[in-house]
């Protein structure tokens, strides 16, 4: 996830979602996506007119992309997939983050909805879809396994839903602990579906 060789637009659109999951949208400013993207000064109204608003929905829109597309990486990278290996990589992808960052930042699809009372509808939307498109790329590698079409959509909801909820536990703890306990619990639950 680096900013490096990314022209200014998208380093800016990179650079709103990596300060949302670490600030929130209420506290990431205009002028410090500017500065994290080092980008130019009068770039922002040229790239972004709908201002603000726009620039977040792009951020959140980006993070779904960016963890849709992650699903497909974790299955490339295990030689004999399973439900639970995918979970479990999912997971990890956290608990190496917090590891070696620390606690500070956590998704920015989550952060949008949190502090959705002070965003806009259209954020609102985008945070929704972001997580749809998570949950489908989830569901369609979990059909891959094995796991009936039926079950599959639910298992993801089920999987982002626990993943999301010890992100913030973990945060909140400091600790990966949560996210080691989500992944054996559902382990089992998961493989149990695949044919």
């Amino acid at each position: 996830m680096s900013r490096a060789g990314r022209e200014p637009r998208e380093r800016m659109v990179f650079s709103a979602a990596q300060l949302i999951r670490r600030d929130g949208v209420t506290a990431t400013g205009l002028r410090d996506v500017v500065a994290h993207a080092r980008a130019p000064r009068g770039s922002l109204q040229h790239y972004f007119p709908g201002g603000k608003r726009q620039l977040v929905d792009e951020a959140v829109d980006w993070a779904g992309r960016y963890a849709s597309g992650r699903v497909g990486r974790f299955m490339a990278a295990m030689p004999q997939p399973t439900p639970s290996m995918l979970f479990a990589a999912m997971a990890a992808q956290w608990t190496d983050e917090f590891i070696a960052h620390g606690f500070g930042a956590g998704c920015p699809v989550a952060a949008a909805i949190v502090d959705c009372a002070q965003s806009a509808e259209s954020t609102r939307a985008a945070a929704a879809a972001a997580l749809a498109g998570w949950r489908r790329s989830v569901a369609g590698a979990l059909t891959e396994l094995g796991v009936p079409a039926t079950k599959a959509g639910p298992l993801a909801t089920v999987m982002v839903s626990a993943l999301e909820g010890a992100i913030l536990i973990a945060r909140s703890e400091q600790d990966v602990a949560a996210l080691q306990t989500v992944v054996e619990e559902l382990g089992p639950l998961l493989d149990g579906h695949a044919g």
